[in-house]
């Protein structure tokens, strides 16, 4: 079988440079496409040098539309506006749209759906594979407990991210949630400052840190009386965020349109 030919969204930062190495260290997959943001000092640039590795003759573009006619996926660590628009051009040309970015909004989410009548669509907060084992371990003590434990996320991320909770944290919440059978927007609690009051019993609190270059670390705390259960999942390298996402690429590649999750590449998406 002919190899899988993968566009990488945003190529010239930290986690796009992840998925060009990823890219090349993998058996069955290869670069055909490397997308940057028109106006970027990148562009035109090589991506295996950018990702440093030896010069592969793919150059930065911002011309998706060009780029994706002879791709069959891409994979999208970008921002939330530019995800939005390569959502469309790779819902016309049918190729799998592997989505990490985080940040999205409810509306956001709403587009990306819209188009998974004709597109394949992979989307995680977190593509690592030990992540969203632990969200299925997350979903699981929480419709095991009642509300005598309350639950607490409590994730630390680099000082660059510019967006919180992490998608991450936001994952593990919703996966909470469903154990417990409650609406997360309904029932989290994303910041504590002054005279709170009392914790109200059923609410699943988020605690952010930042700084450093930490890649992601998370826990989950279920706190009952006289007894802490802590889930924990700690980031080492992006590289886990890329080889997920690889995964998930291959997986999806010959689905029918959909939508689909991470839990669905593992087989953990029916619990």
């Amino acid at each position: 079988m002919a190899d899988m030919r993968l566009i990488v969204a945003g190529a010239g930062g930290r986690m796009g440079r992840a998925l060009i190495r990823a890219i090349d260290e993998t058996d069955g997959v290869t670069l055909v496409g490397a997308l940057e943001a028109p106006g970027s000092d990148l562009l035109g640039k090589d991506a295996g040098l950018l990702a440093g590795l030896s010069g592969n003759g793919v150059e930065l573009s911002a011309d998706l539309w060009a780029m994706s006619k002879e791709a069959d996926g891409i994979l999208d660590f970008t921002v939330p506006a530019a995800t939005i628009a390569n959502v469309a051009i790779a819902a016309q040309r049918g190729i799998v749209h592997v989505i990490g970015t985080t940040g999205l909004s409810a509306s956001d989410n709403a587009v990306i759906k819209s188009v998974t009548s004709q597109a394949i669509v992979v989307q995680s907060g977190n593509m690592s594979l030990g992540v969203n084992l632990l969200a299925a371990l997350v979903k699981q003590v929480a419709k095991s407990l009642d509300e005598d434990f309350d639950i607490e996320i409590l994730e630390m991320h680099h000082r660059q991210k510019i967006d919180a909770p992490s998608g991450t944290a936001y994952l593990l919440g919703q996966a909470a949630a469903e154990g417990r059978g409650v609406n997360l927007d309904q029932r989290s609690v994303r910041a504590r400052d002054g005279h709170t009051g009392a914790r109200i019993p059923g609410d699943i609190g988020f605690a952010t840190l930042r700084g450093g270059t930490a890649t992601g670390d998370h826990t989950v705390i279920f706190a009952g009386p006289y007894e802490r259960i802590e889930l924990a999942h700690k980031s080492e390298d992006r590289m886990i965020f890329a080889r997920g996402a690889l995964k998930a690429a291959m997986w999806a590649q010959g689905k029918k349109p959909g939508f689909y999750t991470m839990a669905d590449v593992l087989g953990i998406g029916a619990s």
